[in-house]
């Protein structure tokens, strides 16, 4: 039986897309710099063990859809910079544009989020880390943990993350930071509505390689529903592995 988790991957991609790429003026390193680097190759193989996964190819520094819509500060949805601080365009997009981008790319992703929420115990938003905090970063230069796990104080029972976070302490030989430096954002906040989220951030720093850090989060996950096994009792659920890139509208 497939776990019955929502897995989101949203900064994992590294698409410009056609209608941009005439004004973005970042090089292939610029954008891998500024998404979750790796994290397609530590989170995309969980997506046969649990009940729905969604992700996206484009890049975040194009649209990030874990910022809110209204969300137009230079990091925000639709951005001017990057997390580095570094220009994204040489002119920004007009309106048109970026009506395009959110309607092809931001707005089908979080309608998938809704529309799979359906009979799953756990959302999880799953990312990667600079080891040290980047520029635009809450935590500018501070070496992190290798493990953070966030609920924005109040996207799932407090519980239930201090025991996730156990989970991962034993699964991962390594401390698990709460709620520092990030404290969630916006999926897990807005989806918090439908069922309880999670934000998981892994460090980039290798400390393990990336099959074992993948691994590990699978079984750090099945760890604690075997140990909280009273909550699949709760729901049947019936779907598998399902995986969405750029998911239609």
């Amino acid at each position: 039986m497939s776990l019955p988790i929502l897995l989101s991957i949203p900064h994992a991609g590294l698409l410009i897309p056609k209608v941009v790429k005439d004004l973005c003026i970042l090089n292939l390193e610029d954008i891998i710099k500024d998404s979750d680097g790796r994290a397609s190759e530590i989170y995309h193989p969980l997506y046969k063990e649990v009940s729905a996964f969604v992700t996206t190819d484009v890049a975040r520094a194009i649209i990030d859809v874990n910022r809110a819509e209204s969300d137009r500060r230079k990091d925000g949805v639709v951005k001017t910079h990057t997390c580095w601080n570094v220009p994204v365009y040489n002119e920004f997009p007009s309106g048109k544009l970026v009506e395009y981008l959110l309607e092809e790319y931001y707005r089908p992703y979080h309608r998938r989020l809704t529309l799979y929420a359906k009979d799953i115990l756990l959302g999880v938003d799953c990312h990667t880390m600079a080891a040290t905090g980047p520029p635009v970063g809450p935590d500018p230069d501070v070496e992190r943990s290798y493990i953070c796990i966030t609920n924005a104080d109040s996207t799932c029972p407090t519980k239930w993350l201090s025991s996730l976070a156990a989970s991962f302490e034993k699964i991962f030989e390594t401390k698990v930071s709460i709620n520092k430096p990030f404290k969630g954002g916006y999926i897990i906040r807005h989806h918090s509505q439908e069922i309880p989220w999670i934000q998981l951030e892994l460090s980039r720093a290798p400390f393990l390689s990336n099959e074992e850090k993948s691994s590990r989060v699978f079984d750090a996950l099945k760890s604690w529903f075997k140990n909280n096994s009273y909550l699949l009792k709760k729901k049947s659920y019936g779907r598998r592995g399902r995986i969405e890139k750029n998911p239609i509208k």
